[in-house]
């Protein structure tokens, strides 16, 4: 299974917006870490996010009315229809989680939202 890594981490997809998520809706493993949609993620991400002058940063709403910011959603969700044949209603949300590499971790879901959890941060209890 193909990955994307960068600085010792590893791309992680999970969609955290309600609704439907990716992952836990049907999507197989390895469409969470698919380098092709990854890049367009973060395509996604750049063109919503920019640095703002305090050095943190700031969220660009009117781009989501914008052509290319559209395109893009659409391009992502076809990307995945075609590969995967399953339902789409997480992908416009998908966001990359950087996650070091060989780190145990689950995607969990409530109401659609998925969340990433590392095994290092929970106490396991073992019988």
């Amino acid at each position: 299974m193909e990955k994307v890594i960068k600085n010792g981490k590893v791309g992680v997809l999970v969609s955290p917006g309600y609704g439907a998520g990716f992952s836990t809706w049907g999507y197989p493993e390895e469409a969470i870490f698919d380098p092709t949609l990854i890049e367009m993620v973060e395509k996604k991400y750049n063109m919503e996010y920019q640095p703002n002058e305090k050095g943190g940063i700031t969220q660009i709403r009117k781009v989501w009315d914008s052509p290319e910011y559209k395109q893009l959603t659409d391009d992502m969700i076809k990307y995945c229809e075609t590969k995967w044949e399953a339902y789409s209603g997480g992908v416009q949300d998908l966001e990359v989680v950087w996650v070091s590499e060989g780190s145990e971790f689950i995607i969990e879901e409530y109401d659609g939202s998925e969340s990433l959890m590392l095994k290092e941060n929970y106490n396991w209890i073992k019988s």
